[in-house]
């Protein structure tokens, strides 16, 4: 037994089976009992919980609170929450947080403390600081004195006291600060304010008032929440509010960041005061006032132009390269070298300062167009910064430019590079060298990164003075820089990615398109095909030819860095000897049995054969060879590692055959002569002749000499059953060859045995020593949680879909071995009907389901598998080497053994671990008896270490509610659930995003040092759980010159079997959580937090924001902000290989684009966030480049690519239409500018850059072959149309919310997805993302098809085509491809009858969006009414596009007679007008006549359409118009009316109270019609033809049909179980 624990009590003296006695009440506790330390308590056994407590109850003589009674027992923290109106239960709360944190910390000290019943000083001191660190630094940087106040000798009892209530006093603050916790420094503020009048208090002053005893100024009942934190707390409030459920612009609310940012300066100190001036205009109650504090720090304006503004360094390099190049290729050289070294050229290449300077001001302007609203009478220097930066880049701009004009000047003047000129470019080069000057100062400082921390973490103010005029002062964002080691490291990645670019683009891009583009510039048309309102210059064709180049060249950095960050990630076969045996070494089991291995081969070998033959000196010479290989490492580039299978298949025979006791000599020699063979043959890279081998000694010299002319034979030997020493290196030696499980002891669960193949893995991995469990820093888990499923409902999972399936049913099949086991169990377990498992065992049945669902009893059970590890492993700690070997009998044969160990393993445990779901209705679930508060309460029944944390809701009549924050646990003595705490909040929980806000009120409950957020669709594994210790031991390590705030840890994604679309997303997934997160941390050190399941350092987060941002529609991906957070601060985020955590993933492709709506929608609000821009200008050049193409400029490129394949085939469609195509087509430079940008575009449109990562991945986790089969697999099952497919989702809500906004959550809904989705539905989801976009492409191909003078048979029109037909396909087809039944000839019938009936529903707008059109309408249009003037300015510009259709086609009719003049485009008006005349006629009779007078409405049909095909026919008759005019004019007068309708939606506000609203509205609906028709006539043929549906099953449950899942069943209803 440990000496440092009390023995436990008996019950009674002799009987140790005597009952307990009767419980008795006591005061609820939640992990340690500390209001009675002489209970029974496993935790109380620990002297460190004894001392801390007695630590916290040494009051000694303070003064009593005059406020409240003062009671024997009562503590430093009672003194604190007496004194200063704290709750009763955050004192309580916060008691046993620092209890436990003390217990823990002293725990871990080495050596321990000689006195362990005494608090140490090390352990006092050192929390202190970690936890005061942020406000000593706050402080440091406004220059204020901080209040803590400690002597200077610390080793007395009043400094420990003192340190006691500094610490104390800040937790009290953050467990009652609410929603405040989100703004660290406004606790700063609070703390700094109520520590001095704590000081004071110490201090034994008087009131100069009251010539009294100082009391605090916030005292009484309650009175921190109800004067410090409502205040603040209804100022956000009311903020939010103004948001109007963040639909306003960000610009015209503070949100939390402003809040707290306000107290980054001193100013707050004058307008706040303290007590709290709520006469201050930074407190507002009432949304409409307008003379308050306005937005703080940063501005987040919506604007494309922020891509450029937050990462102006990266653009500004892209835009001078490329000029630079232009410049360069412009004098068509075969090598840029040759171009360079003429005058003219370098002279030329200066122009790229005006370009400089012309984009320095660029910025200056956005910056001030963005933070004009930043400008105050206290902020007068930022304005005259902002016009001060205008001006001079402004200056510098004009400088450069008549200093080039001179140069010109002076040249022509002379006729040649004269003296004069010379001095010219001289005076320009020296302007040029100050005006680099800050680049260089950065260059120097980047060389030397720990002087620029330096300079940027001391808060001198000459310092500020010398960097005020490069940025704002600001207290984060400093101090960022890495090690110098790191440096070089991300230096050289992105050095080789640049270079590769810049390569890339000069020879592959621009080179090619010069020549075509003089000769496209020397072409002249004597006539074009349209009236051309530009000069025969064709200098738009120029630019159309020029877009889409362009674009590539600004995005496809992305390629280059995904192709590099692959070969950083991937581990070779052919890797140098070197990095192989580093490999090996990273486990010292693993080197030693290579090593041993070897030796006891070559010693097994030269034993067996005869000393003085020629077989022993060739084998010999062998071993010899191989020495000198390694030696010089030489191994792998002189053999083949492949090899090595077959040799050590063979080794392990040859040691079966020394082995077995029957000694047969002829296959001894057999195997003998096979592995020379191997050695000779395949093993070397290069095969060697005879001759050469008998040169080396490596063959016989004589084979005629050798018996039978073979190898070996009468020259080995059996060795002799008596020599113990061999056989018991051979046993050694089998032993080590053969230790892998053989296939019959591997289970057959894929599932399991991925698992054990992954931790047996992971165990060789460089892993830190895991200490004993009372040794480990303590942990908590947190999960947020709303109102998913806890437990499946037996109803659900019986009751049959759609489609006649049930949950279960599909369950069953797809884990088919799972069910036989579980059904197994059950009947061991006394079931002896199977149908009992639907009554009787009912519950275990809906667990069994829900333990493979995305449920929180699933994610609670993998969780508590912490708990399960830790008592085990505090067992082994503690448990002798006899135990051990006794075994599970001996070791629980004696009851008070097992009742000891049991409660010391508790008592541990329990210190360890703390589980905290925060389940934020659960009360409200409660109240209404709904099933997920039962299960839940299951849950903490089944879970000792689990928690609840929920807000609770107090109505106290008359409207009033009072909210708490409510934890409670199950007390398995009183057999009940038991309230631990209960804090009062200051108003409603939810102000910003509901998932932080939830997280942050549960967080207070937490403890330990780390704190890991786990996702309720996620899971563990116990073996996982195990290494949980040897993770934590990193937050000791430093990683680089930082020890990490945030361990990074690897995902598992568990959904992948259910259907290959589910499958394309986890490998997806699986690529970017494990190779895409291993580049991120190392080498390019800008790896933040993307979710789950990281683990933060729990005090450094706590006391700077929290694990998450909870900003309205801004922090919509709250998660990625904490890593923002973190990275700003100044911590170190790192990733981890070698413990991973499963998670859940969406499988229906409906749910996997509201994910990535979500996702895409969250980057695009990121863009505006003030953390990207300052990371963006804070990261020095390189990890800012890695940050940008990691984070938002992926979706940002992705966007650009999209936008790169519509500027290609808009720019062929106008070559096309205006003649100049068909002119240039004998022109060879011309055609071969085409095939450049085709190429480039090509790749694109596919996709295949998206599954790089995934290939390498599967690659490096399972092999070089199965990683192609996979990817080949993926192909069958048409993975590029669903990657293609998800890169038009993430670029359409990435660009509508930059532009426009309109960011939400998205619930996706984490069931099982196996019926049919409706066509209706899938139009209103994918509609205006997809196929409205594919429509218009196919549209654009059709008439370029349709009007270019190429060949059909052309390989160019070929290749254009089959690209870019697969993206319209794609798009189009994509959401029925991947739906189940999706090619049904029946359901598609139903699906267009229910089309129908919600494109006409008569029920208004009133209706919800999936019954009525309309509503759905209003609904796509909400982002429009959101958005700002120059949204709707763009967004009419880019609606014009529609126009050009009918502009191109008309002038290629017949009717047209080859006239080119504008009259002809006029005049196509007139038959537009005519149309909607027609439509309008028809519309209003119907609404007027259709219901009562049917008789007039016919007439008004007949009248209509006899008027038509009157006007139809006399055109045709007297006019050149012909019926092919009548489809092209379809295709040109469509678009139009679309382009018509789109922009009626941006002037909606202008037109919806007027008479043209109705038509529009009427209009829109029967174009969704026409849309709804094309995308279904595709759908219908396919649907009708015979195998398709059959097809399309297999591709899309390919994966659930090599698991045995049978789908065909599955899809036609007919099960096999009645009863399922």
């Amino acid at each position: 037994m440990n000496l440092r624990q009390r023995p436990a009590p008996t019950r009674g003296r002799g009987d140790p089976h005597a009952p307990p006695p009767a419980a008795r009440y006591e005061e609820p506790y939640n992990i340690i009992p500390i209001h009675s330390l002489l209970s029974d308590h496993p935790s109380l056994r620990y002297p460190e919980v004894r001392a801390a407590a007695a630590a916290l109850r040494a009051v000694g003589d303070l003064r009593r609170p005059p406020y409240r009674e003062w009671r024997d027992g009562m503590d430093l923290m009672d003194w604190l929450g007496a004194f200063f109106g704290f709750q009763n239960d955050n004192v309580r709360n916060q008691r046993e947080h620092l209890v436990l944190h003390l217990a823990n910390a002293q725990m871990r000290l080495s050596p321990p403390p000689a006195i362990a019943d005494n608090l140490d000083p090390k352990v006092l001191h050192s929390f202190r600081r970690k936890l005061l660190r942020n406000y000593e630094s706050w402080c440091s940087y406004l220059r204020k004195k901080s209040q803590v106040r400690l002597p200077l000798f610390r080793q007395n009892p009043e400094t420990h006291r003192r340190e006691l209530l500094y610490v104390a006093m800040y937790l009290l603050i953050w467990g009652e600060a609410g929603n405040l916790r989100f703004t660290p420094e406004c606790i700063c503020y609070i703390y700094h304010h109520m520590t001095m009048e704590l000081n004071q208090v110490l201090s034994g002053d008087t009131d100069v008032n009251t010539a009294r005893p100082f009391n605090p100024s916030i005292y009484g009942e309650n009175a921190f929440l109800t004067k410090v934190v409502t205040p603040i707390y209804k100022t956000i409030k009311t903020e939010v509010e103004r948001s109007r459920n963040g639909t306003a612009p960000h610009s015209a609310w503070r949100n939390y960041d402003d809040i707290n940012e306000f107290f980054w300066s001193r100013k707050c100190f004058k307008k706040l005061k303290w007590p709290l001036d709520l006469s201050s205009n930074f407190f507002v109650d009432d949304p409409k006032t307008t003379n308050r504090v306005g937005k703080t720090g940063f501005v987040e304006q919506r604007t494309f132009w922020n891509i450029f503004r937050n990462f102006d360094r990266l653009w500004v390099l892209l835009f001078l390269f490329f000029q630079a190049a232009m410049i360069v290729a412009w004098r068509e050289t075969e090598y840029p070298w040759d171009a360079i070294k003429d005058r003219d050229v370098q002279v030329e290449l200066l122009t790229v300062f005006i370009t400089w300077a012309g984009l320095r001001f660029a910025q200056s302007i956005l910056d001030a167009g963005t933070q004009y609203s930043l400008v105050s009478k206290d902020s007068k220097l930022l304005l005259f910064r902002m016009i001060m930066k205008s001006m001079v880049s402004l200056t510098w701009t004009a400088v450069f430019t008549v200093f080039y004009v001179q140069i010109w000047i002076q040249k022509n003047s002379d006729g040649r590079w004269s003296d004069a000129a010379l001095d010219k470019i001289y005076v320009f080069l020296k302007s040029g060298l100050v005006f680099i000057v800050p680049e260089v100062l950065a260059l120097i400082l980047f060389i030397l990164p720990w002087v620029r921390n330096f300079i940027e973490n001391t808060d001198f103010i000459l310092f500020d003075m010398l960097t005020w005029w490069f940025h704002s002062r600001l207290y984060v964002g400093r101090g960022l820089r890495e090690g110098l080691v790191d440096n070089i490291k991300y230096t050289l990645f992105w050095i080789t990615i640049l270079l590769s670019k810049f390569s890339f683009s000069y020879f592959l891009q621009i080179k090619p398109l010069v020549a075509p583009t003089k000769a496209l510039l020397s072409l002249r048309l004597s006539r074009y095909n349209w009236h051309e309102f530009f000069s025969n210059t064709n200098r738009m064709a120029v630019v159309l030819i020029w877009t889409p180049v362009v674009l590539m060249y600004l995005v496809d950095i992305q390629l280059w860095y995904t192709l590099l960050a692959l070969n950083q990630a991937s581990e070779l076969a052919s890797a140098p000897d070197r990095w192989v045996w580093f490999r090996i070494s990273t486990s010292e089991y693993r080197r030693c049995a290579v090593i041993e291995a070897y030796c006891s081969i070559r010693y097994v070998l030269l034993y067996i054969i005869h000393e003085r033959s020629e077989e022993r000196g060739i084998v010999t010479r062998f071993f010899e060879e191989i020495d000198r290989l390694v030696e010089s490492g030489k191994f792998t580039t002189e053999y083949k590692c492949q090899a090595l299978p077959n040799i050590h298949a063979k080794l392990i025979t040859l040691v079966d055959i020394l082995m077995s006791p029957k000694q047969d000599m002829r296959k001894l020699v057999d195997v003998l002569q096979t592995l020379y063979e191997l050695m000779v043959k395949e093993l070397p890279r290069c095969k060697k002749p005879v001759g050469q081998l008998m040169q080396q000694a490596l063959a016989p010299r004589n084979p005629a000499t050798t018996e039978e002319g073979l190898l070996f034979v009468n020259k080995v030997r059996f060795p002799k059953p008596d020599d113990a020493f061999f056989h018991r290196q051979l046993r050694r030696l089998k032993t080590i060859l053969s230790s892998r499980d053989s296939m019959r002891d591997v289970p057959k669960n894929i599932e399991a045995r991925r698992r054990i193949a992954f931790f047996s893995n992971s165990v060789f991995m460089n892993i830190p020593r895991a200490p004993q469990v009372e040794k480990m820093m303590a942990f908590s888990v947190l999960t947020p949680y709303y109102d998913e499923d806890v437990l499946y409902k037996k109803e659900s999972l019986r009751n049959p879909n759609d489609d006649g399936i049930s949950t279960l049913f599909y369950l069953q099949k797809i884990y088919e071995d799972e069910w036989e086991n579980f059904m197994e169990r059950m009947r061991g377990d006394g079931m002896e009907n199977d149908d009992e498992i639907f009554t009787t065992r009912s519950r275990d049945l809906r667990v069994w389901a829900s333990y493979r669902g995305q449920t929180l009893s699933r994610t609670v059970r993998g969780m508590m598998y912490y708990y399960r590890a830790l008592k085990i492993l505090a067992y082994l700690d503690t448990a002798s080497e006899m135990e051990m070997q006794q075994g599970s009998m001996g070791l629980w044969g004696s009851r008070n053994l097992h009742q000891s160990r049991a409660v010391n393993e508790f008592g541990a445990v329990m210190m360890k671990f703390t589980y905290v779901v925060a389940c934020q209705i659960y009360g409200t679930q409660k109240r209404k008896g709904e099933s997920q508060a039962e299960d839940i309460a299951n849950l903490m029944k089944n879970n000792e270490a689990l928690r609840v944390a929920y807000v609770d809701e107090v109505h106290l009549g008359r409207g009033e509610v009072e909210y708490y924050s409510v934890l409670v646990k199950y007390n398995q003595q009183l057999k009940q659930e038991e309230e631990i705490y209960r804090i009062k909040l200051p108003g409603p929980m939810k102000l910003g995003e509901g998932k932080p806000e939830n997280q942050n009120h549960a967080i207070i409950f937490t403890r330990g040092d780390a704190l890991q957020t786990i996702d309720m669709n996620q899971d563990h594994s116990f073996e996982e759980a195990l290494k949980m210790r040897n993770l934590l031991e990193e937050f000791k390590i430093n990683h680089g010159i930082r020890k990490p705030t945030i361990l990074g840890v690897r995902e598992n994604i568990f959904t992948g079997s259910v259907s290959s679309l589910a499958w394309f997303m986890s490998t997806q997934e699986m690529s970017f959580v494990t190779l895409g997160q291993r580049v991120l941390a190392n080498p390019l050190k800008v790896r933040m937090h993307y979710g789950h399941p990281d683990v933060f350092d729990r005090f450094w987060f706590l006391t700077r924001g929290g694990v998450s941002k909870a900003s309205k529609v801004i922090n919509i991906s709250e998660d990625i902000f904490a890593g923002f957070n973190c990275t700003l601060r100044g911590g170190n985020v790192t990733h981890h290989e070698y413990i991973q955590v499963g998670k859940g993933r969406d499988v229906g492709l409906n749910q996997i684009s509201m994910f990535e709506a979500k996702v895409s929608s969250g980057n695009g609000e990121q863009v505006l966030s003030r953390d990207v821009y300052r990371l963006g200008h804070r990261l020095d050049f390189f990890r800012m480049m890695s940050f940008f193409y990691t984070t938002v400029g992926f979706y940002y490129n992705t966007m650009i690519m999209i936008l790169m394949v519509y500027t290609f085939l808009w720019g062929r469609l106008y070559l096309a239409l205006s003649g100049v195509e068909g002119a240039a087509l004998d022109n060879t430079r011309y055609n071969r500018a085409f095939g450049a940008v085709l190429n480039q575009q090509f790749v694109v449109q596919i996709g295949v850059f998206t599954a790089l990562p995934m290939i390498v991945e599967n690659s490096i986790e399972h092999g070089f072959l199965s990683a192609v089969w996979d990817y080949l697999t993926m192909q069958l099952q048409l993975a590029s149309i669903f990657f293609t497919f998800s890169m038009g989702t993430r670029s359409h809500y990435f660009g509508r919310t930059i532009l426009h906004g309109g960011a939400k959550y998205r619930a996706t809904g984490r069931g099982f997805v196996v019926e049919h989705k409706s066509f209706a539905e899938n139009y209103r989801l994918y509609a205006r993302s997809h196929f409205v976009k594919g429509i218009e492409l196919g549209v654009i191909l059709i008439v370029y098809a349709s009007n270019t003078p190429l060949a059909i048979s052309r390989f160019i029109y070929i290749i254009l085509n089959l690209s870019s037909w697969f993206l319209v396909v794609s798009w189009i087809m994509g959401p029925f491809v991947f739906n189940p039944s999706g090619f049904d000839w029946l359901k598609t019938v139903y699906d267009f009858n229910d089309f129908v009936k919600w494109l006409f529903y008569g029920g208004g707008s009133l209706a919800k969006a999936d019954v009525s059109w309309e509503t759905w309408w209003y609904e796509e249009q909400d982002h429009l009414r959101a958005t700002g003037l120059w949204g709707k300015l763009l967004e009419i510009i880019l609606d014009l596009r529609f126009f050009f259709f009918q502009y191109g086609v008309v002038y290629h009719l017949n009717i047209a007679e080859g006239k080119t003049g504008i009259g002809v485009y006029l005049i196509s008006w007139v038959f537009m007008i005519a149309a909607v005349a027609v439509y309008i006629v028809m519309a209003y009779a119907q609404d007027k006549f259709a219901a009562n007078e049917h008789i007039k409405y016919r007439k008004v049909q007949v009248v209509v359409t006899f008027a038509v095909v009157f006007v139809t026919l006399m055109l045709l008759n007297f006019t050149a118009l012909t019926v092919l005019d009548l489809f092209s004019s379809v295709l040109a007068f469509i678009p139009t009316g679309w382009g018509i309708i789109s922009i009626a939606q941006v002037l909606r506000p202008f037109l919806e109270s007027s008479i043209v609203w109705d038509s529009v509205v009427s209009l829109a609906r029967i174009y969704d019609l026409l849309i709804g028709m094309c995308v279904l006539a595709p759908l219908a043929f396919l649907s009708w033809m015979p195998g398709f549906q059959a097809m399309q099953t297999r591709i899309l449950f390919n994966e659930a049909f090599s698991r045995g899942l049978q789908i065909s069943r599955i899809l036609t209803g007919k099960k096999i179980n009645p009863e399922s």
